[in-house]
């Protein structure tokens, strides 16, 4: 009885929050981004990364990583979804390879939605359109790395057919930095 009061009261919320919102799902557009969208999307990994307990929100890091990608579209591809000029998510699929598939790989990197524009399934559509990209290009793969805590991303990237590795993230700092604690 509890459980259906508090998800009647959730989806209400959605609801009501959808009704307020000038933005329908029919009037979106995705894309690929362009060097002329970067203060957008750095703002929007500039949101994600306080969100992160590994980074440090940096804009002046997250425009120039940006720019690595746009500039090289050999190394990726930045697609926005957009809606009358303004981008409402984001994401970057990243291009490698690998040798366990034997072939092209991507590396899904940084799906992240404006704050005022989450649980409306525009992070879904995102990732579908990504998904089919790969398909198309005849990808192998599609890895992504999650926050342990965020149960709500994972919970997210599983229902749409991501599944749980055996593998860990290890990672090295080349420069100097505070290493963030292996604890938290």
């Amino acid at each position: 009885m509890g459980e259906e009061i508090q998800t009647r009261e959730v989806s209400s919320r959605r609801a009501l929050a959808m009704a307020y919102s000038p933005v329908q799902m029919e009037h979106v557009a995705i894309e690929p981004a362009t060097l002329e969208d970067l203060p957008q999307l750095t703002e929007l990994l500039f949101d994600l990364f306080t969100l992160e307990g590994d980074f440090k929100p940096d804009r002046t890091k997250h425009t120039r990583g940006l720019r690595l990608i746009l500039e090289q579209p050999s190394r990726g591809r930045i697609f926005v979804l957009r809606q009358d000029g303004r981008i409402l998510a984001m994401t970057n699929l990243l291009f490698t390879i690998s040798t366990a598939e034997g072939g092209f790989v991507l590396l899904l990197e940084d799906l992240v939605v404006h704050r005022d524009y989450r649980h409306r399934g525009f992070g879904g559509k995102l990732l579908e359109y990504c998904i089919q990209f790969a398909r198309e290009k005849n990808f192998l793969r599609i890895t992504l790395l999650t926050d342990r805590a965020n149960e709500a991303a994972q919970k997210f990237f599983r229902s749409h057919a991501f599944l749980d590795s055996k593998m860990i993230p290890l990672r090295m700092f080349l420069q100097a930095r505070i290493v963030p604690d292996a604890q938290s």
